[in-house]
């Protein structure tokens, strides 16, 4: 009988060390993707914020628009960190938050992350739209122009109109937007302009702002020109 016993015991502890054997295997997640749980949803206009739980760590993460379910699991790869972000829409300050540009219900392991590619780095690409031709603002510069002689107009206040061909709202703070005139420069007809005002795809607007060279923001947020803190002059 004693005898039985043993081997009864022996037979579970066998059982149990080839259970933990078999567990489920790694993820093999690609660096720097963080494994989350969704803690609150907070839906804006243009964005979705998330508060998420990593081990014992919560933070607060934006991304594009899109349905969250709370206690879900997500993955994400970190973008833009801001400190002291005010969202003018949910009248709410983040004390720090992470723009994500990467987010997924599914893990996104090392072999998926190659073929997806790492967000662009350098002077972003951008696509012409056919049809657009703007006449330049009075006492004002053409894209062309803005591109043909950027140093000379690097730190300078200009004028400049052109059709809205690309709008993302409150990124870092600011209201980022492409325009196009319909006139080009080398292969550069493409301008990005940051403002705190609202416009659509579509409108046909005049723009007052400070031209900078070369800058870089991070995460493959980086110009060669760029009209910062602009404004739109009726």
């Amino acid at each position: 009988m004693k005898l039985n016993t043993i081997l009864v015991i022996a037979l579970f502890l066998i059982l149990g060390t080839s259970c933990k054997t078999k567990s489920k295997p790694s993820e093999n997640l690609a660096p720097n993707i963080h494994k989350v749980t969704a803690q609150e949803v907070i839906q804006s206009s243009n964005y979705t914020y998330v508060r998420v739980a990593e081990d014992s760590k919560e933070s607060w993460i934006a991304i594009t628009r899109q349905e969250v379910e709370v206690a879900k699991t997500y993955y994400f790869e970190p973008s833009i960190e801001m400190t002291n972000f005010t969202s003018k829409e949910l009248k709410r300050t983040f004390p720090v938050i992470l723009f994500v540009a990467k987010f997924s219900s599914m893990p996104i392991v090392a072999a998926e992350k190659v073929m997806i590619s790492d967000p662009p780095k350098g002077k972003q690409p951008a696509v012409a739209k056919e049809g657009i031709k703007v006449q330049r603002a009075a006492n004002g510069i053409t894209i062309a122009e803005l591109f043909g002689k950027k140093d000379a107009y690097a730190g300078k206040t200009v004028k400049i109109k052109g059709e809205v061909v690309k709008y993302n709202a409150q990124i870092m703070g600011k209201n980022w937007l492409h325009i196009q005139d319909g006139t080009n420069s080398n292969g550069s007809f493409d301008l990005t302009i940051t403002t705190n005002e609202e416009v659509k795809v579509g409108d046909v607007v005049t723009f007052e702002g400070v031209v900078a060279l070369n800058k870089d923001f991070g995460a493959g947020y980086s110009y060669d020109v760029i009209v910062e803190e602009a404004k739109t002059i009726k």
